[in-house]
């Protein structure tokens, strides 16, 4: 069973980070480090904490799988109801506000160049 645990996680981490290839250059770099702090955080965390980790990383993923997919793009992300926020520790909700204030700067802070676009 913990070889199986670990291949699940590697190819959810690895579904991510293609998934997230769809994305505008800025929230690419900003979703693919999230990713790799988010797994990297809870690598030793208990089973339960484990499974519910895992099963909203695959919920994310099927999100964003549909939302990058559709024939007419729509909308990225979701609404969060008050039960999911009442249900976030006060450490994910401190995580949230800073994803929040990160995605919403006028100026990025980091500059992320389309590798497809020549150099001038």
């Amino acid at each position: 069973m913990p070889g199986s645990h670990v291949s699940r996680v590697r190819l959810l981490y690895r579904r991510l980070l293609a998934l997230h290839r769809a994305l505008p250059p800025d929230l690419r770099a900003l979703g693919d480090q999230y990713v790799k702090d988010e797994f990297r955080r809870h690598k030793g965390v208990g089973r339960e904490e484990a499974l519910r980790f895992l099963r909203e990383w695959e919920r994310y993923a099927e999100m964003l799988q549909q939302q990058t997919s559709a024939a007419e793009k729509m909308a990225l992300g979701a609404r969060l109801t008050k039960e999911q926020l009442d249900d976030f520790s006060e450490e994910q909700i401190g995580q949230l506000q800073e994803l929040m204030q990160e995605t919403t700067k006028p100026n990025q802070q980091f500059s992320i160049k389309d590798p497809s676009t020549p150099q001038p």
